[in-house]
């Protein structure tokens, strides 16, 4: 699936043309995923549905999708790199991700987002409305430690 932007803004769902140097040097440093090791990432993008920004050729963004494709999905690891933020390219992407997701009809769409709740409001994300039902094992510093599984 593609979506063309604009002119210059390309957005695909076609995993060969992920840069995944970028795409593991951008997470290394994010704040969710500090210190992720790239094989980790190589997992993750292979069992993920993955979205690629691309402008003039060269990748400018990401997200990748946890879903089953009938039910659930939750969107992880957005970015546009530091160098194009500002420009649209986060909606655009955003905008073709929720339109991807829309027609498989699915229940529920989860994310987590430390500051970008308002880039995510005008998409239809809203705060859980019962957070008593939701629970989570979460590892903290996972990356940091040393302790993230390898295959």
């Amino acid at each position: 699936m593609e979506h063309q932007a604009s002119e210059e803004l390309v957005i695909s769902s076609d995993k060969s043309l992920l840069d995944l140097e970028l795409i593991h040097t951008v997470l290394a440093s994010a704040y969710w995923c500090t210190g992720i090791p790239r094989e980790v990432v190589e997992r993750a993008i292979q069992g993920s549905l993955c979205f690629g920004v691309f402008k003039g050729g060269a990748q400018i963004g990401f997200a990748r999708v946890i879903t089953d494709e009938a039910t659930f999905a939750y969107l992880a690891d957005v970015f546009i790199v530091e160098a194009e933020q500002r420009k649209g390219y986060g909606k655009a992407l955003i905008a073709h991700v929720t339109e991807a997701l829309g027609r498989l009809g699915l229940r529920r769409t989860l994310l987590a987002t430390a500051d970008a709740h308002g880039l995510y409001r005008q998409f239809g994300f809203t705060q859980l409305e019962k957070p008593d039902r939701f629970m989570e094992i979460n590892v903290k510093d996972i990356y940091r430690q040393g302790k993230a599984g390898t295959s």
